[in-house]
């Protein structure tokens, strides 16, 4: 299942470079996730890094 980026992005855009398979981009006002391109790092890190990052604490469960 895919991360979901949720209206609470500030747009900081400190989670875009942390992902390893470029799942993440700007939208108009928050970043998105493309849902079939997320692999939540399985294969890259024990865990999500853009929620390791996000200072808004806003990546949830898709």
């Amino acid at each position: 299942m895919a991360l979901n980026i949720t209206e609470e992005c500030t747009y900081c855009g400190a989670c875009e470079p942390e992902c390893p398979v470029n799942a993440i981009s700007a939208g108009d006002d928050i970043y998105v996730i493309d849902a079939a391109t997320c692999t939540e790092c399985a294969g890259y890190a024990d865990s999500p890094a853009c929620v390791a990052v996000c200072p808004a604490e806003c990546i949830v469960q898709g």
